[in-house]
């Protein structure tokens, strides 16, 4: 992978400035750096070596080895793809990637299916083909999927770069008092809850924005503008403003988590996407309608108003 150093990095070290052009981790850059895949002018560098204008360096990303996760037949509703891309339509309860506890029955396995590790880009490494971001196993919605080294660097350096657009669904518990809102407070983890995520004084800046869409007394109906991509990050925002998500069980409590009447999982959903196409620069838009089961909660909810006098 060649990278040609522009004016506006000049002087910054090598590994930050792969990791901002390529949208790979900086641990990730650091590691190819220490392996010596880094070169310029033939010669490798160090990560905390700079870079200068007009710099021509040479990255070796390592091909994609036949990965240890098998293909599996699970049905995936595709719903954009290009020479580059997928836009896949996440089904609640599927996981992204293997992860300890689930070395089957995921978004990779199904994606195998439909071609082997080369189908896709390697960049996030072979238990990873394609994967340049995820969705919590019980978020149903619209997953990037690249399908070549380059489409995957593009658009991990549009989510670093924010410039990828994301919005969901979400039913909270309550009624928060503004039409719209804004909620910007760092996260990281939980300190009494390793497992957890929390607004933390020292974590990662995170920033959300929220719309008011519908409201049922008990219950609002949200549009949510994920800023930036932190664990949980809505989840846990929500809830740090007194209105957490409808059937979480990990930062709702009481009704909140148990949710309206036949909901049976979170009610999140990660509804529309606009990004930029990796090659041409044309924008693309994609949208996932809202699911059967959550749709069927919110109908329940409106009859239930109507039947109110609300």
């Amino acid at each position: 992978m060649s990278l040609a150093v522009p004016v506006g990095a000049h002087g910054i070290r090598a590994d930050r400035f792969v990791a901002d052009a390529t949208g790979m981790s900086r641990a990730h850059v650091q590691r190819l750096i220490r392996e010596g895949r880094l070169t310029r002018d033939g010669r490798p560098m160090r990560a905390s070596l700079l870079v200068w204008a007009g710099d021509a360096l040479e990255l070796d990303v390592p091909e994609v080895r036949p990965p240890e996760v098998l293909a599996e037949p699970i049905p995936l509703r595709i719903v954009y793809q290009d020479d580059d891309l997928l836009i896949i339509d996440k089904p609640a309860g599927l996981v992204t990637h293997p992860a300890p506890g689930h070395a089957g029955g995921t978004l990779v396995n199904a994606l195998l299916a439909l071609g082997g590790p080369e189908t896709f880009g390697g960049i996030a490494g072979v238990a990873r083909p394609g994967i340049v971001h995820r969705l919590d196993r019980d978020t149903s919605g619209l997953l990037m999927v690249a399908r070549n080294d380059r489409a995957q660097a593009s658009l991990m350096a549009q989510l670093k770069a924010r410039r990828v657009k994301k919005t969901y669904l979400a039913l909270v518990g309550g009624e928060p008092p503004a039409t719209a809102g804004r909620i910007e407070a760092p996260i990281g983890r939980d300190p009494r809850h390793r497992t957890r995520m929390a607004v933390v004084p020292d974590g990662r800046p995170a920033v959300t924005a929220y719309r008011v869409r519908e409201r049922f007394g008990a219950w609002t109906f949200l549009e949510v503008d994920l800023v930036t991509g932190r664990t949980h990050q809505i989840r846990v925002h929500l809830a740090s403003i007194g209105h957490p998500v409808a059937g979480d069980p990990v930062y709702a409590t009481g009704a909140v988590r148990r949710g309206p009447e036949g909901l049976g999982r979170l009610f999140l959903h990660a509804w529309r996407l606009e990004l930029e196409a990796p090659a041409g620069g044309r924008v693309i838009h994609a949208t996932a309608p809202l699911p059967d089961d959550l749709e069927r909660v919110l109908t329940a909810l409106r009859r239930g108003r109507q039947g109110s006098g609300a």
